[in-house]
């Protein structure tokens, strides 16, 4: 597994620049393939926090050090923490949301922000295709009846179901996410359309898609898959209205923030069976064992694990080791992100 627990900080060993890689065990075995490791070690004196989530633990190790890795769990940098950074240039992240893991004194300071969102946009694509073929093949029903103990007949019974080819899907968010989507979707056949209200007609030309309103979105689509970010203004973008406007027998997919969908409304869509719906993101994480989207035959869940394949696990890493390398060359940051990144609020 790569690096030791918890080493004491070493200011100046050799001379050689010093990097925090505040990762746990589990995620540094899942990110670092040795030959990134190898890589890292070779260029800086590497201090590793095993129990990445101690505060104290970060602010002892983080005086002198240049550069600091983060991953889910992380300490906010601010305030102390900021306080004891005296010479960190670079925070590499190793997700994509940042604001939880930086405060904007971060950028004040000049310190570089950078994140591995793009790491990560290839499986959950892959997953909320799967997901919208599931629900137009209406497999998860099925699935539900056959384990519940349902006769060969009774299990057979579904509404109708669609190949994606010529069916109508719709984007909420052109994001690098939403447009790993759009590209598999179409590649499929589907016809898409996108709401996103920061999409040019320009980009929509060249994505293959329709840019069209939110609501007319809603109402003229097979599938709706949500792609778009979680921000102030997205907070229940998809409420009781909205996802009333919804076609009977339509499916939603959330592979992106429960945020962005009025878990509640969208509760009460799938209990009658009126919508499908297929989530792999919830208002409280772990789902409660007796939450009703866990007996309804009309919802596929995934326990937030979109993301995690082993591929997309390793260019996380990959990612930010790079970002560090660069820094320690003298380059600028392939994936930086700026002040604005913070109205990402998870």
């Amino acid at each position: 597994m790569p690096g030791s627990p918890d080493r004491a900080p070493d200011r100046a060993v050799r001379g050689r620049p010093r990097v925090v890689v505040c990762v746990p065990p589990r995620l540094r075995a899942e990110f670092f393939a040795p030959a990134v490791w190898d890589r890292l070690e070779a260029a800086a004196e590497l201090t590793v926090l095993d129990a990445h989530t101690d505060a104290e633990a970060l602010a002892a190790a983080l005086p002198g050090a240049r550069a600091l890795i983060t991953s889910w769990g992380a300490p906010r940098l601010e305030g102390p923490l900021l306080a004891a950074a005296d010479r960190l240039a670079l925070v590499a992240h190793t997700g994509s949301a940042v604001a939880p893991y930086v405060a904007p004194e971060v950028f004040a300071r000049n310190i570089r922000v950078t994140q591995a969102g793009d790491a990560m946009a290839r499986p959950v694509a892959e997953v909320a295709l799967a997901f919208t073929l599931a629900l137009l093949h209406r497999v998860h029903r099925f699935d539900h009846a056959l384990h519940s103990g349902a006769d060969w007949e009774t299990a057979s019974a579904a509404p109708p179901r669609h190949e994606i080819h010529g069916s109508e899907i719709g984007v909420i968010g052109a994001s690098r996410t939403g447009r790993a989507y759009i590209a598999l979707a179409r590649a499929l056949g589907a016809r898409v359309s996108v709401s996103d209200p920061f999409l040019s007609v320009e980009e929509a030309e060249e994505l293959g898609v329709h840019r069209v309103s939110l609501d007319r979105l809603l109402r003229g689509s097979r599938v709706v898959a949500v792609h778009a970010p979680a921000t102030e203004e997205t907070r229940h973008l998809l409420d009781a209205r909205r996802l009333a406007s919804m076609p009977d027998g339509a499916g939603l997919v959330n592979t992106a923030r429960s945020w962005l969908v009025d878990e509640e409304a969208l509760l009460a869509e799938v209990r009658d069976g009126r919508l499908d719906a297929a989530i792999d993101v919830f208002d409280t994480e772990p789902l409660p064992l007796d939450h009703p989207f866990r007996s309804l035959p009309n919802v596929l869940l995934t326990p937030h694990q979109a993301a995690g394949t082993a591929e997309g696990r390793l260019r996380l890493g990959a990612s930010a080791a790079d970002e560090v390398l660069r820094l320690l060359d003298g380059r600028e940051p392939a994936h930086p992100v700026g002040p604005e990144a913070l109205v990402r609020l998870h």
